[in-house]
């Protein structure tokens, strides 16, 4: 900051503190200033980073016993009229410039002492924690000040359907981008329906290099599968006499493959059966296969079966699978 500025502009003011304000009232009105005028707080509003800056500079200068003592006798002997900066003969009027002025009344030879200023998004260190623990997670640099790190691009987002196949087994996609480019996006095996996928490096471009690419995955249902986390749901018909005097029967899977299934006998229906290890399998776990039988009521009987059942009945009239219920249904 050239030394003109310390007759130009009122840090007092700037900070909205009296001239005798304490340190603590200084370090508190700069704090709550910075808090709200920080870039990161107010991009693109050229006044608050103006303000930020204004502010900056001036508690580089009253926070330092030295410079405020400076500043005060520079303030008080200039009474706000203009110097030039420069050498002898310099400036508007030809004589000594502001620099040489005030440079031998406190013995420097060069004016008030070099500061090392703020950049306009960084604070001093006791104010790291006014935007996260980590301060504003830039680089130190010789003055006690920190720069900040350059950003990564903001991500992108984007969505996608695929087939309940596809996120069983694993796919890849293609995302046209509008310039015509396509993205491939690989979608993991076992991926479930609402989650996402991140695609690194196709993101808004940044100083740091390109945000990433998310993409949600939505799941097509299938016809006969359902899925329940890593466990898959199905539903098998079988007939009376499988389920009354037990049978094996074949069950399909994702893969494709039949596997063989014990009915016991006097199964119900609606009661389920579990095949370990044939649901969904992902790189941490394996689900299972819950298969749900469903006892199936023929429609159309012919002659002889219809006898059969008859017959059936008849050898079972003593059965009666109500017995009790009216006792139950009593309020």
């Amino acid at each position: 900051m050239a030394s003109q500025d310390w007759v130009d502009k009122d840090f007092y003011k700037i900070l909205g503190v009296s001239k005798d304000a304490s340190d603590a009232d200084i370090k508190k009105a700069y704090r709550k200033l910075a808090r709200k005028h920080h870039p990161d707080q107010n991009q693109g509003d050229a006044g608050s980073e103006r303000m930020f800056k204004d502010v900056s500079e001036a508690y580089s200068v009253l926070s330092d016993a030295e410079q405020r003592q400076q500043y005060d006798a520079i303030r008080a002997m200039g009474g706000g009229a203009r110097f030039s900066a420069g050498g002898p003969g310099g400036g508007a009027g030809g004589g000594a410039g502001f620099e040489d002025i005030f440079g031998n009344l406190f013995g420097q030879g060069a004016g008030p002492r070099e500061r090392t200023g703020f950049s306009n998004s960084n604070l001093p260190p006791e104010f790291a924690d006014l935007f996260g623990s980590g301060g504003m997670g830039g680089s130190s640099f010789p003055g006690g000040f920190q720069q900040s790190r350059p950003q990564k691009g903001a991500d992108r987002t984007a969505s996608t359907s695929i087939s309940f196949a596809g996120a069983i087994n694993g796919t890849t996609i293609g995302l046209r981008e509008p310039s015509g480019e396509q993205i491939d996006v690989r979608i993991p095996a076992g991926i479930r329906d609402g989650q996402k996928v991140r695609v690194k490096g196709k993101g808004q471009p940044g100083q740091a290099g390109p945000g990433d690419l998310m993409v949600t995955v939505s799941v097509k249902e299938h016809p006969l599968f359902k899925r329940d986390g890593d466990t898959i749901r199905l539903t098998v018909p079988v007939t009376f006499p499988e389920a009354a005097l037990g049978a094996q029967i074949e069950v399909p899977t994702l893969t494709g493959e039949l596997v063989k299934m014990r009915i016991p006998a006097g199964t119900p229906s609606g009661r389920t059966l579990r095949l370990k290890g044939r649901g969904v399998k992902t790189s941490k776990t394996t689900g299972d296969l819950l298969v749900t039988v469903e006892v199936v009521v023929p429609q159309n009987l012919s002659k002889e079966a219809e006898a059969a059942v008859e017959a059936f009945r008849d050898a079972t009239k003593d059965a009666d699978p109500r017995d009790g219920l009216a006792a139950k249904a009593r309020l």
